[in-house]
């Protein structure tokens, strides 16, 4: 089936460009004039199966928590965009078209396998390399999971890798297009540069006035000579931060929180025990039980009589290979932390240096022997009094701002000349700002640099009527209206104003040309006598050396025809000038810089990659994806041109 893929190489074409970003998200919010969604309503569809909003949207929101947990400070609105967006669809429409080849591929995950790959993941482990089955928990929770569901979630996750890593682990580049991907990053070429240099023919020109009018009045030269459009705007912005202000929380109300959340407050109990295994397979014959058992019995009546000796027993009988010669001790461990729950729940029925009776488990027969107890005490209420106020603070403050978004949004739209009725009614404060410009400056707010506000403040209606913007949330739990108070559109300044500035530019524009003029001839002069000298010095140049070389000049040379040497070749590097290239030998790989091994195996994972976008592409196809027109109201041009271009290949 994965031959097809490799042998069908146009398939690469497709893929080579295609990226797929993790789910990422932003806000969700449409505001109050916006359409009303349905959170059903099917974006897209995979083999038949529907995809809804409310998926996609869930999606953006868990993985914008994941990075918010890696990186606390990251700022929202990164994510807040149409094309960001469209990856996190696209990366959901993936996993379901994975899970559908998965399927009919009959790629199953079992109990062993999922166990081996918790069991290696690093988060979970303690500092002795022990599974932690507490913070593994806690993890589990944070994530608004049970174990059941995310090991669940393990088991697509892992099922849908493996479809990729079929055809990826079989993956072999072939020789000729390894070395000629090789050569091009390693190649070696002697050459000789010449540069004309615009900065060093800047006196040689003297534009006139008539040529500065005509530059000036260059219709494709117009946009360098625009002021852009300008606004006054006041603006209101309601958050969680400022509903925090407003909330007022008792004594009492810390009180009962702590009382109802003591679990929360409660180290977590972990509990030392030695054991003796006396080890028999649960499908052995009752005999073998029986007397597996009867020795059990024999080991708890001398430990009973002699409690002193039973690290000293466990060294001598245990079967257990891992404790026996450690005395049985088991260390420390949480609920949770032993294979064997009725040794772990027998641990945790006895009291400090208490030894069980005979404790029956999938193992055996153990006898067990509690030695320590740790943690299981509470904080002190006013050890933990800020956090408490805190977590209230922020709940309220979340249920409050849940409702005043709704009045919020409804009072900016049925209010729409002023944005003082919501300020007053919810007691925000009203911001102003002048000279705002339709590109964000590099220092500003969450909202002046949110581009779906700066595009409602600035679309044709705003600008004509003056009139409040809908609600637009500009980060999670943030909205923000604003209006126009003041505007100047974009203009073109005139001459007089600016008329240094042409010069500049125009002067650079004719000493750009004159490089370029003056670089040509060299080039034809070359041409036209290959034995004339060149006086600049030969050097060494190849993608990993550059020699300082302008990034134009090192490929052009490394891309120029090799077969006739020596040969020349002219070369742009835009305003700085023209280059005079002379290419006299091809000297192979560089050996310092090649490591060869390692390229090749770079080169043979990308191409591996490649063959699995290629497959993933043309699984697609198969299962007929379908992401409908509607779920991509917003995305930006370029993104919606990708996108009919990928799918119309598709189909």
């Amino acid at each position: 089936m994965f031959d097809f893929f490799r042998k069908h190489t146009w398939l690469l074409k497709i893929v080579l460009g295609f990226v797929v970003l993790a789910f990422v998200g932003g806000g969700i919010y449409e505001g109050y004039g916006g359409f009303i969604r349905d959170d059903n309503a099917t974006v897209a569809k995979v083999d038949g199966k529907k995809i809804t909003r409310n998926e996609w949207d869930a999606a953006q929101r868990d993985q914008l928590e994941r990075v918010r947990r890696q990186m606390p400070n990251v700022d929202a609105k990164l994510f807040d965009s149409p094309e960001m967006k469209r990856q996190s669809l696209d990366a959901v429409v993936r996993e379901h078209v994975m899970l559908a080849a998965a399927d009919e591929l009959h790629l199953t995950i079992s109990n062993e396998r999922l166990q081996r790959e918790l069991l290696g993941v690093p988060q979970f482990k303690k500092p002795d390399g022990q599974f932690d089955f507490e913070t593994y928990k806690t993890f589990v929770e944070s994530q608004g999971m049970s174990p059941a569901a995310f090991e669940a979630r393990m088991r697509r996750d892992m099922a849908s890798r493996q479809v990729a890593q079929t055809i990826v682990s079989t993956a072999t580049s072939p020789v000729a297009a390894t070395n000629a991907a090789l050569d091009a990053m390693f190649q070696q070429r002697e050459v000789q540069v010449q540069m004309f240099t615009t900065k060093d023919l800047l006196t040689q020109v003297t534009p006139t006035d008539a040529q500065i009018d005509a530059y000036y009045n260059d219709p494709t030269k117009a946009s360098q000579f625009m002021s852009p459009e300008v606004a006054a705007i006041e603006y209101v912005v309601l958050d969680v931060e400022t509903m925090k202000k407003s909330v007022a929380i008792t004594q009492d109300d810390l009180r009962k929180y702590y009382d109802e959340n003591a679990k929360r407050y409660t180290s977590t109990e972990e509990r030392r025990a030695s054991h003796i295994l006396v080890k028999v397979d649960p499908s052995a014959p009752t005999v073998d039980r029986a007397r597996a058992k009867t020795k059990a019995e024999g080991l708890l009546a001398d430990v009973k009589s002699r409690p002193a000796s039973f690290a000293e027993v466990a060294r001598k009988y245990s079967d257990d290979p891992g404790s026996a010669e450690k005395g049985g001790d088991l260390d420390f461990f949480g609920r949770g932390g032993l294979a064997a729950q009725p040794l772990e729940d027998a641990a945790f029925a006895l009291k400090a240096d208490e030894i069980s009776g005979v404790v029956t488990s999938d193992f055996g027969y153990h006898i067990v022997k509690l030695t320590s107890v740790r943690g299981g005490q509470k904080k002190p209420f006013e050890a933990v009094k800020g956090e408490l106020e805190n977590e209230i603070r922020m709940q309220l403050a979340q249920k409050r701002f849940s409702e005043a978004a709704i009045e919020f949004t409804n009072t900016v739209y049925e209010q729409p000349d002023s944005l003082k009725p919501v300020a007053d009614k919810l007691n925000l404060e009203l911001r102003s700002v002048q000279g705002l410009k339709r590109v964000p400056a590099i220092d500003a707010s969450t909202a002046l640099a949110n581009p779906k506000f700066l595009e409602a403040v600035f679309s044709p209606e705003a600008v004509r009527n003056k009139r409040n913007t809908e609600a637009i949330e500009v980060a999670p739990s943030t909205l923000v209206s604003g209006r126009i108070v003041k505007y100047e559109a974009a203009r073109k300044l005139p001459l007089v104003e600016i008329k240094p500035q042409v010069r500049e530019r125009l002067v650079l524009a004719q000493a750009a040309s004159l490089a370029r003029k003056l670089g040509e001839a060299r080039v034809a002069e070359l041409r036209a006598a290959p034995a004339t000298a060149m006086t600049q010095a030969v050097v060494v140049i190849s993608r990993a050396s550059t020699r300082e070389l302008p990034a134009a000049v090192i490929d052009a040379a490394l891309k120029a025809p090799s077969a006739a040497l020596p040969s020349y070749i002219g070369v742009s590097v835009g305003d700085q000038g023209f280059a005079a290239v002379k290419i006299g030998r091809v000297l192979g790989r560089d050996p310092v810089t090649a490591d060869t091994v390692r390229a090749q195996s770079q080169y043979a994972q990308a191409w591996g990659d490649a063959e699995s976008q290629a497959y993933y592409a043309a699984l697609k196809t198969r299962y007929k994806t379908e992401i409908k027109p509607d779920a991509l109201r917003g995305v930006s041009v370029a993104a919606a041109d990708s996108t009919a271009t990928s799918e119309t290949a598709e189909k």
